[in-house]
């Protein structure tokens, strides 16, 4: 997986197509990001003796296939390639080709 927590992506399929966020979990062996502000669940917490119960709302992880790196010279969506220099692996953007990391 290409991504890395902090990186700007764009939603590109699902109920929140088009949608903007930034990564704020990568759970690598399942092949899914978490995305700030982006496919919110409600979830019922029971409570406890000290807190009563409620409805909280959620960020779910969405499969990493459904998103896409946004450019930061253009803001458009782009594709991640790799390239060596020194001996040192970086990624890239395909759209403009600067760098992302």
């Amino acid at each position: 997986m290409n991504f890395k927590k902090g990186d700007k992506v764009i939603v590109i399929s699902g109920k929140d197509k088009g949608k903007e966020g930034t990564i704020t979990k990568v759970l690598r062996d399942k092949n899914k990001v978490t995305i700030e502000g982006v496919n919110i669940a409600k979830k019922h917490v029971k409570g406890n003796g000290q807190t009563a119960g409620s409805i909280v709302e959620v960020e779910r992880p969405i499969h990493a296939s459904n998103v896409m790196i946004k450019d930061p010279k253009t803001g458009k969506r782009s594709r991640i390639g790799h390239i060596i220099e020194d001996g040192k692996k970086s990624r890239v953007s395909k759209v403009s080709g600067t760098k992302l990391d």
